[in-house]
């Protein structure tokens, strides 16, 4: 078990709101992740755990596996956090959890957990829709962060994960209209699977990310799909495929030396596609200035590069979430359940998880492209 702090505590006066502090959950794929957040963003503490050596031996995550440690994990984590941060249950003013969407078993144990003790310490708790923590993550602050002057809704927000690859625009707290998403593999999905292909393992997007840097980003052609398609969306099936038969035609014994320039290639080509479609995404929202990259692939390194200099030559306001906050993060689902709270929204002990976000959740983009667009 890997374990990570993400905050430190601070306590100081927030505001005349009654939630001021709460305690959050999440356990929606494998990191199991407790946090105490403040009503203005600013995290008290936050402990996660990964599971990153139970599941390298399968290559990917096994959900069976996953909740069966976020169960072991989940009431220490929650101990350890109360004792880093001097904090009791006392002060807790309320809860969340992430409640969807994820694997099945995983959020389950997340929602069970929270639901006992709402009721063992008489709080009122909220579900979370894990996509809406990694929006607003930007909002997060601590001892060593804090998001830049002036950002504020509305803002573009490019969501990118091994699960999920979405644009949306951001208008305010529960306004997410989405603007375009992956028709098939998400990103962080096809740079793992890239990985197993080329023997670097699990997990793999971090690997790719590492040996991509020794490599020769030009070394290979690969495509930048759905180029010319009248959406934002995204696809990385295509892609995928064709760094399969790339690497298929080299030999075996000459695959290990070219390793570091298959892993920039085909990294380009994914970091090329999805600021492709964000760029495009901001040339059509009038009077957009405010740009969110967030998601555990935002965490990579190239992609952070090539959108802060996008950012920056088009002077536009680019928010990238600290590390420590971009990956799956309980604190994330503490800002996000706090101002829920604070505007008089509850669960009760009906709360059930869900694998899917519900239909209410967003809403569908209803702009039209008028940008010229590239070829594929």
């Amino acid at each position: 078990m890997g374990e990570e702090s993400c905050g430190q505590t601070e306590n100081t006066e927030v505001s005349a709101m009654r939630f001021q502090h709460v305690l959050a959950l999440e356990t929606s794929c494998d990191d199991t992740s407790a946090a105490i957040v403040r009503a203005d963003g600013f995290v008290v503490g936050c402990i996660s755990a990964n599971q990153d050596l139970q599941h390298r031996p399968f290559g990917g995550v096994v959900p069976e596996i996953a909740s069966r440690n976020h169960t072991l994990q989940i009431l220490p984590l929650i101990e350890e956090l109360f004792a880093r941060t001097k904090f009791s249950a006392a002060q807790i003013d309320g809860m969340a959890v992430t409640s969807r969407p994820g694997l099945i078993g995983s959020l389950l144990v997340g929602v069970v957990t929270a639901k006992t003790l709402a009721l063992i310490y008489g709080r009122p708790f909220v579900g979370v829709n894990h996509l809406e923590g990694h929006l607003l993550a930007p909002f997060l602050r601590d001892e060593k962060y804090t998001p830049p002057e002036g950002f504020t809704y509305p803002y573009l927000a490019l969501a990118v994960s091994g699960g999920h690859t979405t644009l949306y625009h951001v208008k305010g707290l529960g306004a997410y209209e989405v603007l375009g998403r992956t028709v098939d593999d998400a990103a962080g999905e096809a740079l793992d699977k890239f990985a197993k292909v080329v023997g670097l393992g699990f997990p793999g997007g971090a690997r790719v990310d590492e040996a991509a840097k020794q490599g020769n980003a030009k070394a290979f052609q690969l495509p930048r799909t759905m180029r010319n398609e009248d959406s934002l969306d995204f696809s990385f099936s295509g892609l995928k495929a064709a760094a399969v038969r790339l690497v298929e035609s080299i030999p075996p014994e000459q695959l290990m030396q070219k390793t570091a320039d298959l892993c920039a290639s085909y990294q380009e080509a994914v970091v090329d596609s999805l600021m492709y479609k964000l760029d495009l995404a901001q040339k059509n929202i009038s009077n957009i200035k405010r740009i969110v990259v967030t998601g555990g692939v935002s965490a990579n390194s190239r992609l952070r590069a090539v959108a802060a200099e996008w950012a920056q030559a088009r002077s536009l306001q680019l928010v990238l979430p600290p590390l420590r906050y971009c990956t799956d993060n309980a604190a994330m689902i503490g800002f996000a359940g706090i101002q829920r709270l604070n505007r008089g929204e509850s669960a009760d002990q009906r709360l059930a998880p869900s694998s899917a976000s519900y239909d209410e959740d967003f809403t569908a983009s209803r702009f039209a492209l008028h940008s010229a667009r590239g070829k594929t």
